[in-house]
């Protein structure tokens, strides 16, 4: 950590690090993102869309128990048998035409290859994905991230929430502007953006609740 220190040039990048390090020591590594492959992980982070983690496993051990798991197989799948496949992550007609979409674009401009999509470079490429109906910013970055190894930042409800309580953004802020944020501030580190989006959504999801719990939060002192 005392590497990434070193870089950080700001006063609000070294509160943003000092948050980091805080949680990061009480929540420990969260081992993010979940899934045995790249295409599997950027299947996931489409499925993950309005449902609970554990809905997204039980679609993609479906898929992986038809062994279709895999661009071609599920870009040749008919609509309807992947919405099936997949009903368990919920809104499964709306997620498995948003999956085709992303499918298509990987099988017509990429013959099917994530590797050959993630070379290049990372904002064209974003912009690239934000195309894609159904793909929007938070889905896009964490396809970017967590499957291509991209330095982007992820954000979600839980980021927006917590920064605007401790005052570094504002309620008027949108993701884009959260987005720059934390990429202006902190070290353009994919391992940094992949653990803090990670343990901003565990600090969410046991303390800063819609309802805080502010009086045993870990960054009560801050």
């Amino acid at each position: 950590m005392e590497a990434l220190r070193k870089q950080i040039i700001t006063p609000i990048g070294q509160k943003l690090f000092e948050i980091y390090e805080l949680l990061y020591n009480h929540f420990g590594p969260q081992h993010w993102w979940p899934g045995e492959t790249p295409f599997e992980i950027a299947v996931g982070a489409i499925l993950t869309q309005n449902t609970a983690w554990k809905n997204v496993e039980k679609a993609i051990a479906n898929l992986k128990k038809a062994n279709l798991l895999d661009p071609w197989q599920l870009y040749s799948l008919p609509l309807s048998a992947l919405a099936e496949l997949i009903r368990p992550a919920g809104f499964f007609n709306l997620k498995a035409k948003r999956l085709k979409n992303f499918l298509a674009f990987l099988c017509e401009k990429y013959n099917g290859s994530l590797e050959r999509m993630f070379e290049e470079e990372t904002e064209a490429l974003r912009q690239k994905l934000l195309g894609v109906p159904g793909i929007g910013p938070e889905t896009a970055d964490s396809i970017l991230l967590y499957a291509g190894n991209k330095p982007t930042f992820v954000v979600d409800t839980y980021t927006k929430r917590i920064f605007t309580r401790h005052g570094l953004i504002s309620e008027e802020d949108d993701y884009e502007q959260i987005r720059l944020f934390f990429m202006e501030h902190l070290p353009e580190d994919i391992s940094l953006f992949n653990e803090y989006h990670a343990l901003i959504v565990a600090l969410g999801k046991n303390y800063c609740r819609p309802k805080p719990q502010c009086h045993k939060c870990v960054l009560k002192d801050i």
